[in-house]
Order: structure tokens, then sequence, then C-alpha cells
């Protein structure tokens, strides 16, 4: 595997760790629901990667073994597609719109008196989740409201 993979990989865990699963935000972003997904995924798979390849050997015999590996790797890839994808998206520069409003959100932390450095021009979706966490944990359901 290569080093750039194992880096996306473990971006994608430190991401779906800060972004704020908040369901209001699930309307604007697809994070909540990959969050959700991948979560699911890393619980689940190895169980049914465990009894898809059993059934197979067990109903079709080792000859169907080669077969029953690769379902069970299919079913053991897909945490990691979600953890990849997610690695990704961390990485990837926010567009100008979001900037704007993650500037009026700093600005509005900032005037509560919580401590927030403004996000560059060179902010990605992580520097934004950090922002989100810090607001979702220090602004009232008012100002969300407003959104």
């Amino acid at each position: 595997m290569s080093i750039q993979v194992i880096k996306t990989l473990g971006d994608g865990r430190q991401y779906m760790k800060t972004w704020p699963m908040v369901r209001q935000l699930s309307f604007y972003f697809p994070e909540y629901r990959v969050i959700r997904a991948t979560q699911l995924a890393v619980t689940s798979m190895p169980v049914l990667a465990l009894l898809a390849a059993t059934s197979q050997v067990y109903i079709n015999g080792w000859g169907f073994l080669p077969q029953a590996i690769t379902i069970a790797l299919f079913f053991l890839s897909l945490p990691l597609q979600g953890l990849l994808w997610l690695g990704w998206r961390a990485r990837h520069p926010l567009p100008l719109s979001l900037l704007d409003w993650c500037a009026q959100l700093t600005t509005k932390l900032s005037s509560m008196g919580v401590i927030h450095s403004p996000l560059g021009p060179r902010a990605c979706y992580l520097d934004m989740a950090l922002l989100l966490k810090a607001a979702f944990e220090r602004l009232d359901d008012t100002y969300w409201e407003e959104i």
C-alpha cells in the first residue's frame, strides 16, 4: 500500500471523529450520511464478510474458495472506501462560498469570546469541521435556526 493511501485513511478517520454529528448539517453536507454508513460498515462488514464466505464454501464446496475470498474482500473493502472518501474530502479545499460562511461564523464566535483562528485561503474541509465542532459546542440553538 502506498504511504499516500495510508495517510488518506488516517485523515478520513480523523475527519470522521472531528465532524460534528448534527442532523442540521446533513441537509448541506454529505458527511453526516457517509460517516454514519462508514461507522455501520466498520462494525458490521467483518461479520457479513465471514458469513458470506463461509456460506459460499458450505453450499458450493471447497472448489468455490477463491470466489468466497473475493466476496469477503469486497465486504471488507466497504469501510475502507468510506474512510478513503472522508480522507479525500478532509483535504479538499473549501469553495469561496463556504469560506465566506466560515468567516462569518468565526466572527460570531469571536464576538462571544471564543478564540478561533480565521480560516485562510488554503483552508480545507477538516479546518471547517474543527470550526463547526467548536461552534456547535459554544453557540446556542437560536443561531443555527437562523441559517
